[in-house]
């Protein structure tokens, strides 16, 4: 019965697509339909074939096929998105590298977008889907809950990835930070994300463990969040049904007070609230100790959520936003330091006694690390949000570093720890393939930051104090192209930079692919969820 259900819904998706297609309005919505109509098909068959072969699941055993493929998703797609930086961060230094011949799909505005959501949504998306579906069923001692819909899950978010993808290299967007993806995009997403919350739900409430831990309520905050960030900042009407543009319904100083309210706390809970889910898992696993205090944890989990989400008006200082909605936003920062840092210190001391293994363990010295960049980039973004010191800041490429300082030295070090933890694991292999890759990977991408941000720091301070330079009439002394002129040699180093931490991002893509296919195989398995 599910099964022609199924294959019902399938196969109308994919006429309708085909329909949608045929009248579509411009070429993204075209090529987007096309893609969804090949998508429904390609599931519609899948289904077809499997429908008369009755395939077994074993209720005693955890979900972990769907995370293996999180794991390829994750790996993929973070390649991608630091290859597509990498080349944007040398078009700004050479704008002859926006080809003439692959104009305008390839040039810096498509791209930059592209590169945001593919290590964000796509390389961090996939990374907390595939580690929050392995935490919640190793803390919960329960298989994923729903069937297959966790995998409904990884093929809808990932069909989600190259809708918006294709969308903004060929031209669809809706011009919102971190939020570019038209209104049938955002539907999907929509429908894929409320699927991922019954299944982590599902999963809590058929726990076998009485308790919850901790991870879970990072995870749990981080989809439930989202959700609501997501439905009300994209509330749009499209112009047709067969076209990809749409209309916001809020307009003026109030679309952009929800976009910011979207945006900062997409960083909050996104990138930080579910990160923070993976650090209290991974961590104290790798090292092979207890959380240092349990009780941290949970205070500073509720005052982090209750903080961060007032937080987002601060990035509208010096707008049409009244000042005491920016105000506001400021003082909430400020008082962000301390949950931020209760988790730093909690991190830390998590390795007391066992701190003699960042000699010998890669892995563990990229969580340290991880943990130190999210100690400093929660420094430095309320210390950002204070208003004089925006004044410098706003709109240089000090925000820049900032940005990228917390992405690529906190999300990325943690997701890489993560996958070095995992693919054994997953795999049921002994060990990794090559640890003196992974300490490769670590120098590589450590100093690649290191270089990237320190860049940007540098150049956005000197493009501040140029912009408010004035003479002794009071006329501003430097062009803003006198500024662009200025950074040169910072942007150089930023490219080189990104190439050192794409090039890490190889050896680990190398790396664990040879652990799955070159290493030997662990005498048993250790997938088997425990008795009552």
């Amino acid at each position: 019965m599910w099964d022609y259900l199924k294959l019902t819904v399938l196969g109308v998706t994919a006429v309708l697509a085909a329909i949608a297609a045929n009248y579509a309005h411009d070429l993204a919505y075209m090529v987007n339909a096309l893609v969804a109509m090949l998508a429904a098909a390609a599931a519609f068959v899948w289904v077809l074939r499997s429908a008369d072969e009755r395939l077994q699941t074993n209720e005693g055993e955890y979900m972990d096929g769907v995370i293996r493929a999180g794991v390829i998703a994750t790996v993929f797609w973070g390649v991608v998105g630091f290859l597509v930086g990498v080349w944007i961060a040398f078009q700004l230094a050479f704008p002859a590298l926006n080809l003439e011949f692959a104009q305008p799909f390839l040039n810096f505005g498509r791209l930059r977008p592209l590169h945001t959501s593919a290590v964000i949504f796509a390389f961090g998306g996939n990374a907390l889907i595939m580690t929050s579906f392995y935490v919640v069923q190793r803390t919960s001692a329960a298989r994923l809950w729903g069937g297959n819909l966790a995998w409904f899950v990884f093929w809808g978010y990932n069909l989600f990835i190259v809708l918006a993808a294709t969308g903004y290299v060929l031209g669809a967007t809706q011009s919102k930070e971190y939020a570019e993806p038209e209104w049938y995009v955002d539907l999907w997403l929509t429908v894929v994300w409320l699927a991922y919350l019954a299944v982590f739900l599902g999963t809590i409430i058929k726990r076998r463990e009485p308790h919850i831990y901790v991870a879970n309520w990072f995870y749990l905050s981080f989809i439930l969040t989202v959700a609501m960030l997501h439905v009300f900042n994209n509330l749009s009407i499209p112009v047709s049904v067969f076209g990809s543009k749409s209309v916001q319904v809020f307009s003026g100083v109030q679309d952009a007070m929800v976009q910011w309210w979207y945006g900062h706390n997409a960083v909050g809970f996104f990138l930080t609230a579910g990160f923070l889910g993976m650090m209290y898992y991974f961590v104290p696993k790798q090292a092979e100790r207890p959380v240092y205090s349990y009780k941290l944890s949970i205070i500073h989990f509720w005052a982090l959520i209750f903080l961060y989400i007032w937080a987002g008006p601060h990035l509208l200082h010096y707008t049409a936003l009244p000042d005491w909605a920016a105000t506001l936003g400021m003082v909430f920062s400020i008082m962000l330091w301390m949950p931020s840092w209760g988790w730093m210190i909690n991190g830390l001391m998590t390795l007391s006694g066992a701190w003699d293994k960042l000699r010998t363990d890669p892995i563990i010295r990229m969580m340290v690390v991880s943990i130190g960049f999210y100690g400093m980039s929660t420094f430095e973004g309320p210390m950002m949000s204070i208003t004089a010191v925006n004044s410098l800041s706003h709109y240089t490429d000090w925000t820049i570093g900032h940005v990228h300082s917390g992405a690529l030295g906190w999300n990325g070090m943690i997701t890489f720890g993560a996958l070095y933890f995992l693919v054994p694991r997953l795999w049921n292999r002994e060990k990794l393939y090559s640890l003196a890759m992974v300490s490769w990977h670590f120098w590589l991408a450590t100093i690649g930051i290191v270089l990237y941000a320190s860049a940007m720091w540098v150049t956005g301070i000197m493009e501040g104090l140029m912009w408010r330079e004035v003479d002794a009439n009071g006329f501003l002394v430097n062009a803003f192209a006198d500024t662009v002129s200025a950074k040169f040699p910072m942007y150089v180093v930023r490219g080189l930079g990104g190439v050192m931490y794409l090039t890490g991002g190889l050896i680990m893509a190398y790396n664990l692919w040879m652990t799955v296919r070159a290493q030997p195989a662990r005498a048993t398995m250790h997938s088997a969820v425990p008795a009552e």
